[in-house]
């Protein structure tokens, strides 16, 4: 008979080198963040009206940052020294394998998603089955920022069947790479990398539920273009008039979201240890703890060290609430994310005896922030 207990084996991240703080526009683009107010980033975020407590609350949370033109976000790890967001994906892949105490050998299936894929027609899992010497199925999977959460149901599911029994996910981006530096977008991004491996676990431990709905009306929310500088590809993304959908959509899925998952795992949230959400704003934790009623010590916010590093976070912020001892062995933790014209996600699970990488090098203030949660002072 099939072991039903399925979960997270091994955990990794990987962090480029560079720092990147507010300075760095305040001395390349000083006009840039004069008019910050009336370019993307301010037009994408504006206080709307709703009838929905939830969006309410997110109108509430993020009005204290509206005079801060980085919107709270201080710090970003951006790629240097010849990284790419490839080399930020491999390294944290071999940090998972050696966690997990695995070859390539051992992995059955390898999932990826990069932020934006060097392959950018077929995607980069082909590089990473190479590279990893991996001799098993190698799939591209997308999902905006929900990529890692869609990437984990993918492979719970196949371990769970029987069909595979080592999983291997990779979720990276170097938004620093491909955003133009001189659009207000590019205030809120980092980069970075995680990896983990999907296997049976103890009984009762790992993955006891999910809740995953859609989110097809933040459909051209933005308008892409595509830029040529110098022989170097870059992206500006522009809200639409349907940039709003994207704000509502945030709070539209959530509540149904966390308490189906809840639900689907057999408890109610006051059960839950911990709450993992992505947060690709500095408000943005403040407001789910709101929103459920739980308390703001039951989760972690890094977004002043890290920044929106996309489809990465949840897996980062799972990582360093791990590494920093806010989840513990037995604890049922909560993981939410969701993704631009992608999917809102979420997931109950049992943390067991997780595996984790090694600490980047230059990571050590992020640890000590997870540890205590101290705010980072937002610079003027």
């Amino acid at each position: 008979m099939l072991n039903q207990s399925v979960g997270i084996r091994s955990l990794a991240i990987s962090l480029p080198s560079g720092v990147r703080t507010n300075d760095f526009w305040r001395k390349n683009y000083p006009d840039l963040v004069k008019q910050a107010e009336q370019l993307t980033l301010a037009k994408a975020f504006a206080p709307e009206k709703s009838d929905s407590n939830e969006a309410n609350l997110w109108i509430e949370e993020m009005i204290p940052y509206l005079s801060d033109p980085f919107r709270g976000c201080v710090e970003r790890r951006v790629i240097s020294n010849g990284e790419d967001v490839l080399t930020l994906g491999y390294q944290a892949a071999c940090q998972a394998l050696e966690a997990a105490d695995l070859t390539a050998e051992d992995i059955d299936l390898a999932i990826v998603n990069t932020m934006m894929p060097k392959g950018i027609i077929v995607g980069d899992a082909a590089f990473f089955a190479g590279k990893l010497g991996l001799h098993c199925p190698a799939w591209n999977l997308e999902s905006a920022c929900s990529a890692a959460m869609v990437a984990l149901q993918t492979a719970y599911a196949q371990v769970r069947s029987g069909e595979c029994r080592n999983v291997l996910v990779i979720t990276s981006a170097a938004y620093s790479d491909f955003l133009v530096p001189n659009d207000t977008l590019s205030f809120l991004m980092g980069d970075g990398a995680s990896a983990f491996v999907v296997s049976e676990v103890n009984t009762n431990y790992g993955i006891l539920g999910s809740k995953i709905l859609n989110t097809s009306e933040t459909w051209g929310g933005f308008d892409v273009h595509v830029l040529n500088d110098r022989g170097k590809v870059q992206m500006q993304m522009q809200p639409t008039e349907n940039a709003g959908a994207v704000q509502q959509s945030v709070n539209k899925h959530f509540c149904t979201c966390c308490e189906g998952a809840a639900t689907a795992a057999g408890v109610t949230l006051d059960k839950i240890n911990f709450f993992v959400f992505h947060a690709p704003m500095a408000w943005y934790v403040k407001s789910c703890t709101r929103a459920l009623g739980i308390d703001p010590t039951q989760t972690i916010n890094l977004n002043s060290y890290l920044g929106n590093i996309g489809p990465v976070l949840p897996p980062m912020y799972l990582y360093f609430a791990a590494q920093a001892g806010r989840i513990h062995e037995n604890d049922l933790v909560l993981l939410y994310a969701i993704g631009y014209s992608g999917n809102s996600t979420a997931f109950v699970m049992r943390w067991g005896d997780v595996a984790l990488g090694s600490l980047p090098k230059n990571s050590e203030k992020i640890l000590q922030a997870a540890r205590s949660q101290a705010p980072m002072t937002v610079a003027a």
